[in-house]
């Protein structure tokens, strides 16, 4: 959920997490430059809240890990480290770092109008690069929608759209459940039964 990048110093990946930590923001860093994280709406928050609390209550005993949107990742073989809004590792590398994962299999993007078009793009293909990495999960915080790029065991990606009244497919941590389950409740969700 990069928003801007203004003007930050020039700075290591080592010295990147040392000034982060003064920062009362978040910040990403993408090919040695720096990003600042932009806040989302309260659907976007309350979104994210149900994801975490529905695959910390599905994956408890199993050994995985779900993070919130304070979790970086770094970008496999680089130095590159981005902030997802949920994610899912179940690989035993991960269990040994402290600030951040690298093996995902499941990561999930909250889409707001100033990001959608780089989840959708440039942060899937960084993604993607990814050999563990099973689904990607876009989230309307607007209406019903989610749209799942899912990697086949051939390697190749496909994207399946899900709408009001889909039921979700999570291959990733064996999980499917309705799509109105994220969104019971919400406000300003563009729909006929809400």
């Amino acid at each position: 959920m990069i928003a801007d990048q203004e003007h930050y110093p020039t700075l290591t990946p080592e010295e990147y997490f040392a000034w982060e930590e003064k920062q009362l923001e978040k910040h990403e860093y993408i090919d040695g430059q720096i990003y600042a994280m932009s806040g989302g709406s309260k659907n976007h928050s309350l979104i994210s809240v149900r994801f975490i609390t529905l695959f910390s209550n599905h994956l408890e005993g199993s050994g995985c890990e779900t993070g919130n949107s304070d979790l970086r990742i770094n970008l496999v073989e680089t130095n590159d480290y981005t902030y997802p809004d949920v994610s899912v590792t179940c690989d035993e590398r991960d269990k040994t770092t402290t600030q951040y994962i690298t093996y995902p299999c499941l990561i999930v993007e909250v889409l707001s109008k100033s990001t959608e078009a780089y989840d959708r793009g440039g942060k899937f293909r960084m993604y993607s690069r990814n050999p563990e990495l099973k689904d990607y999960l876009l989230v309307s915080s607007t209406c019903i929608e989610m749209d799942l790029y899912h990697k086949k065991d051939t390697g190749e990606w496909v994207i399946i759209n899900y709408k009001e009244g889909d039921t979700i497919e999570l291959k990733s941590i064996n999980l499917s459940f309705p799509i109105e389950q994220v969104y019971r409740g919400l406000k300003n969700i563009i729909s006929e039964e809400l």
